[in-house]
Parts: structure tokens; C-alpha cells; sequence
């Protein structure tokens, strides 16, 4: 009997050494992948910013309902480095913020989605009757029948100064749709929301969502601003950039009034405990949020989400955020439960494809490559310049090669050469209306289609002036050539 004691307390001891080293073993490789992982998400971000001229950007990741990383990468332009609780604007990243205010005050009666948002103020008196017509669901899903050309959001001038002020444009606007009949991003739809938050629950919009969303969550370091002034002003944000010409050009946020669709600042630590709460649904009731992330009646923008589903990703909602200067991406994976934010401090660039690091980024955490695009800033805009200076040096060719022509020319031919060489002069002039058309009827600032077209733009100038020149040799060897023949 004690024999066998014995090699019963041998056996054991030998599966309990052999389960520990198995043990330690898979500790070892789940500590070494999550290392290395980290390890290539680090030189993604570090190689994709550098392709994009990019200075500093934030990035936080959730994964299996925990926060995975968050980290900032670059630095101020004081030398600062950039951490995960570096704050950013999230901008239009706010508009789901917004959209689950309104769901708690439905949560608790005192909002109903379908009806009119007139009806919670009585003093407005709308001069287009279908404006009777909007609810608060037309405004959450961007159906109201508002859009940029009917109202003004961006070119406003001079912007508005509070959410109760922006609430009286209703009463002099003409709708450009029914309500409920066509979708139109339009930025004051979530103003409106804002003001509807502030007036039923009796706080301000920015003690509203501290109280109820930020606290609640953890997320200490985030708050909402009314205007790009106080983003200017706040020393703790990475200064904005453009991009011009294959530099980084540091710039103030022009004014614009954000209250409601894009004025929250953020960090990564905090975005990271916002995706959590996209899995964890403790703001607000379980029917709600079904809701909250589902597509909107007549396309995927739901409430402050695009709501989409495909085979490979699953269910997913998503939004950008778009300054002049800053630039923000989030895509939460519902059904992996998994979710990626970034925040950059270089705003939208017709070059810069922003979304391709949050596809990046999933690729690494789905254990693939990530795809590196030739299509890149850096070389785009190094096109640019070779085609700016090929563009100068045709100029003076063709200058010389006009000078020396001794053939006559006909009024005819003079003037399908004018025609030709306004080619660059109309493209230009053009630029606003064909921004608008491609960007879905947003109608941008002048200096909106600057910092987003800069490098292409400057080569339109210079190939309008290199055709004026030239305008100017033709018409002068015509003149020349017609004295000579009088």
C-alpha cells in the first residue's frame, strides 16, 4: 500500500510538473504574440505616417472586451511627445455621442423618436410647412430634408454663437427634400439634437454628456467644446496640419460652430472605454440599443453610425471625423467585439487615405498582412511636383516655340487656342461645385478646398498662369502678323 502511495504522489507530481511547464509554455507564446503584434502595429503606424506626412496621431484598440492598446505616436511641435492620453478632436466621431443623449431621454420618456422636433418647441413658426414634418429620427438618421446648399453649415457667415440660436433656422428655411424621402449629411441636423438635449433635460449640452456618458464611462479626460476657437486655444491638443506640396504645414482650425455633431475631444484611453461600451450597453436600454446601431430606413446612417454587414467583418458600425486640420476613424466589429480608433493631427487630403490604417490595423489583429498602398502621400505628391515642374519647363518651351512662329494665324485658330489654354482657368473656377457634387452636397469653404486639394490646386495656378502667358504671345504674334500683311 505505501508502494503504491508512492508512485501514486510520483505520478501525480510528474502531471502536475508536466501541466505546469505546458502552462507556462502557452503563457510564454500568448505574452510573445501579443508582443509581437504590438511590435507590428507599432511599425505600421510609424511607416504609414511617414509615407503620409503625418506628425502626430492616437490609436486605441479593443479587443474581446478589453482595452488592447492605446497609444499615441509623434510629437508636438514643441518636441512634446504624443501618449494615449493625448487629447484630439474626434469630430464627427461626437455625432454618436450626440445620438445616444437623445436615446437616454427616450429612455426615459421625455424624447419620442417619431415625433416632430417643432412640437418641443412651441415658439418656432416655420414658414415651410414641412418642417412640421422632421423628427427626431429624420434628424438622427440625416433624412430631415436639411442639406448644406438650402442651409449653410460650414461657409455660414457669420457662424452661429449657441444651440438656441442655430435652432431658429428653421423657421426661415426652404427644405430641399420632404422629410424622411433622401438622406443629406448635413452637420446643424445634430446641432438641432444638441439643443433638444439641452432644452428636455434642462442641462448644457457639454454638462449633459460629462454627467451621463463621459463620467459613467470612465472617460476623464474627455470633454465638449462649442467652436474651433476653443480647440485653438486648448494648449493640451497637438497643434493641426495640412498638407502642401509633400510638407506638413502647422494651422489653426478655422472658425466653425461644432456644438452637437463634431465638438468632442478625446483620448485614446477614453475611446477605448467608448467602443467597450458598444459591447457592454450600460447607457442605455437593450431595445434602444438594437437601435442605436442598426441602418437607418432608407440607408446604412443610423443614429450617429453607418451600420453595415458583410460576410468577412459581421455586423459593424463606423464614422469619420473630418477638420481641415484633424482627422478621425473608428470602425466597431460587434460581432468579433472588436474595435479600432485614430485620431490624427493632419486634417482631410484628397492623398491621404485615412482608412486604410484602421484596414491596416485589423489586418494585424486578424493575425494578416497589412496591404501597403504605392498610392501614398509622399508619392502622389512628389508626382505633383514633378508635374508642376514639367508644366513650368513646357511653358518655356512653348513660350520660345510661340515667339518663333512665323506661320499666320486666323481669328479662327485664335480663338479654339484661347479656348484650349482657359482649360486650367475653368477647372479652378469649377472646383467648389464639383467638390460638392463628390463630396455627397457638402459645400466646402474656400479654404476647406485648399487644405484638401492644396498640391493640386497650386498646379492649376501655375498652368492657368503658364496658358496666360502664352495667350499673351499668341495675341501678340497676331497682331505682329497682321501689320506686317496690311
Amino acid at each position: 500500500m505505501l508502494k503504491l502511495n508512492k508512485r501514486m504522489y510520483i505520478t501525480i507530481s510528474c502531471l502536475l510538473w508536466l501541466c505546469s511547464m505546458w502552462a507556462n509554455s502557452v503563457s510564454a507564446n500568448e505574452a510573445r504574440d501579443r508582443t509581437e503584434v504590438l511590435q507590428d502595429i507599432d511599425d505600421y503606424m510609424n511607416r504609414s505616417m511617414q509615407a503620409n506626412h503625418i506628425k502626430a496621431a492616437s490609436l486605441a484598440i479593443v479587443n474581446n472586451v478589453e482595452v488592447f492598446y492605446a497609444k499615441g505616436y509623434g510629437t508636438f511641435a514643441d518636441g512634446q511627445q504624443v501618449t494615449g492620453d493625448t487629447r484630439f478632436p474626434i469630430a464627427s466621431l461626437s455625432k454618436s455621442f450626440t445620438a445616444l443623449a437623445v436615446l437616454q431621454l427616450v429612455d426615459k420618456g421625455l424624447i419620442d423618436l417619431d415625433t416632430a422636433y417643432v412640437s418641443y418647441f412651441p415658439e418656432l413658426s416655420p414658414q415651410d410647412p414641412r418642417v412640421h414634418d422632421i423628427t427626431v429620427r429624420h434628424l438622427l438618421n440625416q433624412t430631415s430634408g436639411l442639406n448644406d446648399k438650402v442651409n449653410p453649415d460650414m461657409t455660414r457667415t457669420p457662424q452661429f454663437q449657441t444651440l438656441h440660436e442655430a435652432n431658429r433656422l428653421l423657421n426661415k428655411v426652404q427644405l430641399a427634400h420632404t422629410p424622411g424621402t433622401a438622406y443629406s449629411y448635413h452637420n446643424p441636423n445634430y446641432v438641432l439634437l444638441a439643443n433638444l438635449v439641452e432644452s428636455v433635460s434642462g442641462e448644457l449640452f457639454s454638462d449633459y454628456l460629462k454627467k451621463h456618458i463621459f463620467v459613467p464611462l470612465g472617460m476623464n479626460h474627455t470633454f465638449s467644446v462649442s467652436t474651433t476657437q476653443q480647440i485653438n486655444e486648448n494648449k493640451m491638443i497637438p497643434l493641426g496640419h495640412y498638407l502642401s506640396l509633400g510638407r506638413s504645414i502647422g494651422q489653426s482650425e478655422p472658425l466653425w460652430f461644432i456644438d452637437g455633431p463634431a465638438g468632442i475631444v478625446s483620448t485614446a484611453e477614453d475611446m477605448s472605454l467608448w467602443m467597450l461600451a458598444q459591447f457592454q450597453g450600460q447607457l442605455v436600454s437593450p431595445v434602444l440599443m438594437k437601435q442605436y446601431h442598426a441602418a437607418g430606413d432608407i440607408g446604412p446612417y443610423g443614429m450617429g453610425w453607418l451600420a453595415n454587414q458583410d460576410e468577412s467583418s459581421g455586423r459593424t458600425i463606423s464614422h469619420s471625423g473630418i477638420f481641415w486640420t484633424y482627422k478621425s476613424e473608428e470602425v466597431v466589429y460587434l460581432n468579433e467585439q472588436m474595435g479600432i480608433v485614430l485620431m490624427f493631427n493632419s486634417g482631410i487630403n484628397a492623398f491621404v487615405n485615412y482608412s486604410s490604417f484602421i484596414n491596416g490595423i485589423t489586418d494585424i489583429m486578424r493575425g494578416e498582412k497589412p496591404e501597403t498602398s504605392f498610392l501614398n502621400a509622399r508619392n502622389l505628391e512628389t508626382f505633383m511636383i514633378v508635374l508642376i515642374l514639367a508644366t513650368l519647363a513646357w511653358g518655356m518651351f512653348a513660350y520660345f516655340r510661340i515667339r518663333r512662329r512665323n506661320k499666320r494665324l486666323t481669328i479662327s485658330t485664335l480663338i479654339l487656342i484661347t479656348v484650349g489654354r482657359l482649360i486650367p482657368i475653368l477647372i479652378l473656377l469649377s472646383l467648389s461645385p464639383l467638390v460638392t457634387f463628390v463630396g455627397g452636397g457638402r459645400v466646402l469653404p474656400a479654404f476647406g478646398i485648399w487644405t484638401t486639394l492644396s498640391s493640386p490646386v497650386i498646379w492649376l495656378v501655375v498652368w492657368s498662369l503658364v496658358n496666360f502667358v502664352h495667350l499673351a504671345c499668341y495675341y501678340y504674334v497676331y497682331i505682329q502678323n497682321t501689320k506686317k500683311h496690311l
